[in-house]
């Protein structure tokens, strides 16, 4: 870890200059630009609002409209970053062939790129404060470990699928699909407080409750945006409980994610 810190260093402005390619890429021929970064939020935004008025889902005292929205900024966050992390290598061929450089450089720099579009979420997120009226607490000093956080669980993916996709180009297909398929089983349409509710205080599965809750928790964007949600709106401490089981798989599997990549690296010429 201790090279991959100097790496980072020694190859910063390497970084810069492929993040703001990355940026420049993305929306150079795009009419609506940058916009598109406050689309997709706001529109997922509308449509469960929509369909929370047809299937009755509880938000509790917060409206849910903002709800949802806060849920979906973390969420998008992971499910880009984490999407163009894996394509990163791919897509970066040419400049592979060209010279050296450590490759990890090229998925960090497509999770960091990402953050752009997170800060002018927090944008519409402040706006949509405005209009209901709340007020930020103290415990909005959580937000930067929350983010920093979502970034590690992005990079796990990243590097592993970023590996594999040089080898079957298919993994960079079926992840936003399967990334898709995640969210039903992330905290995002519904709060977590009603899994909580359901498997343990009401114990719907019995003796099984319990563990499939923490199986639940596994799941890093359930702690992630939860936590998000309970700094930002209810003033309240991210639920530790919630996140541990999901940070424990994060230790484990970004130092292996990492591995695996580094292993691989010394090929990715030869193949890509």
């Amino acid at each position: 870890m201790l090279t991959l810190v100097k790496n980072l260093i020694d190859y910063r402005e390497l970084m810069v200059t492929l993040a703001w390619k990355n940026i420049a890429l993305r929306y150079k021929q795009a009419y609506l630009g940058i916009a598109w970064a406050i689309i997709k939020p706001v529109t997922l935004m509308l449509i469960f609002t929509l369909v929370k008025s047809f299937v009755g889902i509880e938000s509790g005292d917060i409206p849910y409209p903002i709800l949802v929205f806060a849920a979906l900024m973390p969420w998008t966050f992971f499910q880009e970053s984490a999407s163009e992390g894996v394509n990163s290598v791919v897509g970066n061929t040419a400049l592979i062939k060209k010279i050296y450089f450590p490759r990890e450089i090229l998925p960090i720099t497509s999770v960091i790129t990402k953050l752009v579009e997170l800060g002018i979420n927090f944008l519409i997120l402040a706006g949509l404060m405005l209009w209901y009226e709340m007020l930020p607490s103290i415990y909005m000093l959580w937000v930067p470990l929350i983010i920093l956080y979502t970034v590690l669980a992005a990079l796990t993916v990243s590097f592993v699928g970023a590996a594999i996709n040089v080898y079957f180009r298919d993994v960079g297909a079926a992840l936003p699909v399967l990334l898709s398929l995640l969210m039903y089983a992330s905290p995002v349409i519904y709060p977590l407080q009603l899994v909580k509710d359901k498997l343990i205080v009401q114990q719907a599965v019995g003796e099984w409750s319990n563990t499939l809750y923490t199986l639940y928790t596994l799941n890093p964007l359930a702690g992630i945006i939860d936590a998000f949600q309970s700094v930002v709106l209810r003033s309240a401490p991210p639920d530790l409980n919630a996140m541990i089981p999901g940070a424990i798989m994060i230790v484990i599997l970004l130092p292996l994610s990492y591995l695996y990549f580094k292993h691989a690296e010394s090929y990715f010429a030869d193949v890509i």
